[in-house]
């Protein structure tokens, strides 16, 4: 009769054979853990007394094949169990991001077809809900807010307490590889099934970086969204699943091993598609974009660094920081970029009327969005321009920053941007014929700057009072300047030298000379209603003031000549009465004909 220690051992060597896969079809077609709990316990306490023989000493081949068949019957039960109970996350439905002001995406408001065609850099310029396996809804209590963080529960309880159970001895027995390589096996599929939802497909750094902008604008969008998801709910809930299962159990940090071994791909891929966006091609045209990808980045770093914080993840965790690093010199130089093209913009065919240049609503727009992105860019930017060099064999003005010394360097690039932009605007205006058109357009297009920095307080608070000054003293000393051009020659016509015979104006009137000066009057102020109508201001406040102020100049001087020689000369050379004067100049600036016969006198 044997011992009763032996007994135990004898029964405890049944209990493994009998589910021993190998050896019997009852063992291949049944799993332990899917029985009653009674059947469960039975098998775990075989599996314990046999490892104490181990522990004991007992080195013998039957104790160490009873072992291995267990360890083997283990590792079935432990890949049945995850598979039986992990499916995605339901990403659509489980988590919806909650958008920070900050990281609101804004450059969707950038509208590109204002953007100048002759130019390429410019013009481009609570709780979750899950699935079985049937299919069935299941219901799992919890969504741990921490911060940020939203962990799921992504099996039940009662399945994480066996899978523990069946690592614990997996583990003391010598098997914590398999172990890892089972979980990381089965869970690994799981995450990838979540990323795929989410949309950030596979692709490499030069599959990034051929990519066509339109489509790699979609996919930063769909990135943004599912890098929060990830982060914050996908990979901080496998890191919860892998602490309920693993935590203190061994010496190797197995929960630390088996979530690394779980997320390491999905989440390099992650990180990947941000560093191949921070070193393509620096356009212009991206700068909202990365903008927008900057401060998700920003925004995430610190789960960033709660959920990857051990030992095993720290090549994932630097990755954050050093990508952000990276985005910041790319925005650095998209903006000098988009200062160099501003600067070179080349198109010489001047626009219809002398209105308001493609290129200064292209500037202005992108300008305002940078003031849309003052913190980030104000944390970013942090050199002041460099003037007076030369881009393609264009020479930058020079700039004085003294005035300006006080101004965070930002400001001083839109500052610079704007006077570039002017400078630009100069050289356009001289490929006008008429001088007086020249002004007008000078006068148009620095009024809509000043309107656009007017029209947004941030922007208004970044440029300050001092340039805006300064901006607003340059359309009106081009206002002044096209009616000196237009003007002069029409009152030329009114003085009064040249039409008395003998030079003094107590002397008689000379006819032939008054009606000379009507004809002459009558012929420029045709020709400057006839071409002037067809200009265009297209601001209706500043339209009315320049007519006010031509009226005021006109209008006195016309009826004061009116006045003096009217009784001196025939009806029929006097072509404008007062009122048809004013309703010419009423007629200016429209941007289209308006027949003169309307406005004439009845002869």
């Amino acid at each position: 009769m044997g011992s009763p220690a032996n007994d135990v051992t004898t029964t405890a060597e049944h209990t493994i054979f009998r589910w021993d896969s190998t050896a019997s079809e009852d063992a291949r077609t049944r799993m332990i853990f899917e029985g009653n709990r009674q059947e469960i316990n039975n098998y775990l306490q075989a599996v314990d007394q046999i490892q104490t023989l181990l522990n004991s000493g007992d080195k013998s081949t039957k104790v160490n094949n009873v072992i291995q068949i267990a360890m083997a019957r283990l590792e079935d039960e432990f890949r049945n169990i995850l598979i039986a109970n992990s499916t995605p996350i339901e990403t659509e439905t489980g988590f919806e991001p909650v958008l920070t002001p900050r990281t609101t995406p804004r450059s969707s408001s950038f509208n590109k077809s204002e953007s100048p065609e002759s130019e390429e850099s410019i013009s481009r310029i609570s709780s979750a809900s899950f699935t079985d396996r049937n299919e069935r809804s299941v219901t799992f209590a919890s969504c741990r807010s921490m911060n940020s963080i939203r962990e799921q529960d992504l099996l039940p309880p009662e399945r994480i307490l066996d899978l523990r159970s069946i690592a614990q001895r997996m583990i003391a027995a010598g098997y914590f590889r398999e172990c890892v390589q089972v979980y990381g096996s089965v869970r690994k599929s799981v995450v990838d099934g979540s990323f795929k939802k989410l949309g950030v497909e596979k692709l490499s750094i030069g599959d990034i970086q051929r990519l066509e902008w339109e489509a790699m604008n979609a996919k930063i969008g769909r990135w943004t969204r599912a890098a929060k998801v990830c982060i914050r709910v996908l990979f901080a809930s496998e890191k919860k699943l892998c602490k309920q299962i693993f935590e203190d159990l061994g010496t190797l940090a197995a929960d630390d091993a088996c979530f690394i071994e779980t997320v390491k791909s999905p989440a390099n891929q992650l990180f990947n598609f941000v560093e191949a966006i921070s070193i393509s091609r620096r356009s212009p045209e991206k700068l909202f974009k990365i903008l927008d990808l900057h401060d998700s980045l920003l925004e995430l770093l610190p789960d960033i660094d709660d959920v990857f914080d051990s030992k095993p993840a720290e090549s994932i965790r630097i990755q954050a920081p050093e990508i952000l690093s990276r985005l910041a010199e790319a925005v650095r130089g998209m903006l000098s970029e988009f200062e160099n093209a501003v600067l070179r913009e080349p198109s010489k065919v001047p626009v219809a009327g002398g209105t308001i240049h493609p290129l200064t609503r292209y500037v202005m727009n992108y300008i305002s969005l940078i003031s849309d992105y003052k913190q980030t860019l104000g944390e970013i930017i942090i050199s002041k321009p460099t003037t007076g060099s030369r881009h393609c064999d264009i020479t930058a003005p020079e700039m004085d920053f003294t005035e300006h010394e006080e101004q965070p360097p930002l400001t001083l690039h839109l500052i610079w941007i704007i006077t570039i932009l002017q400078f630009n605007l100069e050289n356009k205006s001289k490929h006008y014929k008429e001088n007086s058109l020249a002004q007008l357009f000078i006068m148009n297009n620095v009024h809509y700057i000043v309107q656009k920095i007017k029209g947004s307080l941030e922007l208004r608070e970044m440029i300050g009072d001092q340039f805006l000054r300064t901006l607003t003293r340059i359309f009106r000393q081009a206002a002044t300047n096209h009616q000196r051009a237009t003007w002069i020659g029409v009152l030329h016509c009114l003085r009064d030298q040249g039409l008395h015979s003998t030079g003094s104006f107590s002397s008689g009137v000379s006819k032939s000379a008054l009606r000379e000066r009507f004809k002459s009057f009558n012929a420029i102020f045709d020709e400057v209603h006839r071409t002037q109508a067809l200009w265009l201001v297209p601001d209706e406040q500043l339209r009315e003031e320049l007519r006010i102020s031509i009226l005021e100049k006109l209008i006195p001087a016309y009826r004061s000549f009116l006045g003096r020689y009217r009784n001196h000369i025939s009806e029929n050379y006097i072509k404008y009465s007062v009122e048809d004067l004013e309703n010419g100049v009423l007629d200016l600036f429209e941007g289209y004909a308006v027949s003169q016969h309307s406005r004439r006198r009845s002869q």
